[in-house]
């Protein structure tokens, strides 16, 4: 077995979508003659705990920990925030309308923390890693970001030893939708964009997760870079089956921010509810994962609280049990510039329940083609209210029918982790020669 060091800082028990890149490529990339080394953090703050991913850890895998210091306990103390918090997404929801003590926190995590809030984690990182390289010899290096201080310890690894290096991207760095909320003076964002190019210059190959950020990304500079979407594991939904239901369940999986909020689907709710026979009996929104407080807003001042249940974190097996018993799996893409290239992982998932998914966000994005391709749902932009409103009563006749409980049937083997693992351990094979 030639041997791969994956540098991450989402392992199990984290839970949430990003611990599955690493988690996943690391259960098969066995399969494909690579054994992984997995060195991650001992003590991260995670947003969620989950320990139904353990089932996927390698028998006898190699993982190595190491202590890191996040500065989150700081700010829930300058904002006066409970220490149970979950402040790991401010970027994206916020549980009331933010103050001056969370403006100076952004500022000083902007200015003080390059690339991100794990920045202190990267020095003993490195010094740690190069002692063990040397009694541990590896054939290649995985980083896996955000958070982008991955990159920054593979990048000084690489410098020191010269180890092929494959530089993976979830999401981007500089071009990633809440960059342009960092309140950066120009000082820092110069190191950003240094090291940004850093990664591109010194590492021996790229892989991201959709074609348009591929192409972002070559636009500032990346040579040698590969599309490898998420997927998902066949095994995890191979026991799930829809159970009939009463109710018309629409659900929304994980982060529902700020730039996702939904005004008009909600508005399509109200108006069905009143159009519709049945409708307002039936309908039932279901929204486990954190919630912006403006979407909440919204909820309230339209009088939906009766029809919305706001679950916060649930663990993953909860939550495919929930996607598969759905009707309706809505899929809210970010209103932001680089929104085209956004493909939620969830988006896979949902593809593998085979529920109809009724995605809102840019009509010609990445994510639009592939359910577009795969016949697996509907697509519409966030203001067409005639739109949303045709989608959602389709399906709600469907379900009267009793037709909407059947599975979609749609073309999504290429998209199988097990697939995407091969094309990764190619890739590895191919920077080591």
């Amino acid at each position: 077995m030639k041997k791969v060091l994956i540098i991450t800082y989402y392992w199990p028990p984290s839970g949430g979508i990003g611990v599955l890149r690493c988690l996943k490529f690391a259960k098969y990339l066995r399969t494909f003659g690579w054994e992984p080394i997995i060195f991650t953090a001992s003590n991260a703050n995670y947003p969620s705990l989950d320990p139904t991913n353990n089932k996927d850890i390698p028998s006898n895998i190699t993982v190595i920990k190491l202590k890191i210091w996040e500065p989150y306990g700081i700010y829930k103390l300058i904002t006066g925030k409970n220490k149970s918090a979950n402040v790991n997404n401010v970027f994206y929801t916020k549980e009331e309308k933010p103050g001056l003590a969370h403006e100076i926190s952004v500022w000083i995590r902007s200015n003080f923390f390059i690339p991100d809030a794990r920045s202190c984690w990267i020095n003993p990182s490195v010094k740690f890693l190069l002692k063990y390289i040397k009694s541990n010899p590896v054939d290649a290096i995985l980083s896996n970001g955000p958070p982008h201080t991955n990159s920054r310890i593979a990048t000084i690894i690489k410098k020191k030893t010269r180890i092929p290096w494959l530089a993976d991207f979830q999401d981007p760095w500089s071009q990633i939708d809440y960059f342009s909320l960092l309140k950066l003076t120009s000082w820092s964002l110069k190191k950003h964009l240094k090291l940004e190019q850093e990664v591109f210059k010194y590492s021996d190959h790229i892989t991201i997760v959709s074609p348009k950020w591929k192409h972002d990304l070559e636009s500032i500079g990346a040579k040698n870079v590969t599309v490898i979407p998420w997927g998902f594991d066949q095994d995890d939904f191979k026991d799930l089956r829809h159970i009939k239901s009463s109710k018309f369940v629409i659900s929304h999986l994980g982060i529902l921010g700020y730039d996702r909020r939904p005004e008009t689907f909600f508005k399509a709710i109200l108006e069905l509810k009143e159009e519709e026979s049945d409708f307002e009996q039936k309908i039932s929104i279901v929204l486990p994962g954190q919630v912006d407080f403006s979407v909440q807003e919204i909820i309230e001042k339209n009088g939906l609280n009766k029809y919305v249940n706001i679950l916060g974190n649930i663990n993953r097996k909860d939550a495919l049990k929930l996607m598969k018993n759905s009707n309706i799996l809505l899929l809210l893409l970010n209103q932001q510039e680089n929104s085209k290239g956004r493909i939620p992982g969830k988006l896979f998932e949902y593809l593998a329940c085979k529920r109809p998914v009724l995605c809102l966000g840019d009509i010609d994005g990445d994510s639009a083609k592939i359910i577009t391709d795969a016949r697996a749902g509907y697509v519409s932009t966030y203001n067409d209210l005639i739109s949303i409103k045709s989608m959602i009563l389709k399906e709600f006749r469907r379900f009267k029918k009793g037709e909407n409980q059947k599975d979609v049937i749609s073309d999504i083997d290429k998209f199988s982790v097990e697939r995407t693992t091969e094309d990764l351990a190619k890739l590895l094979t191919s920077i080591i020669k």
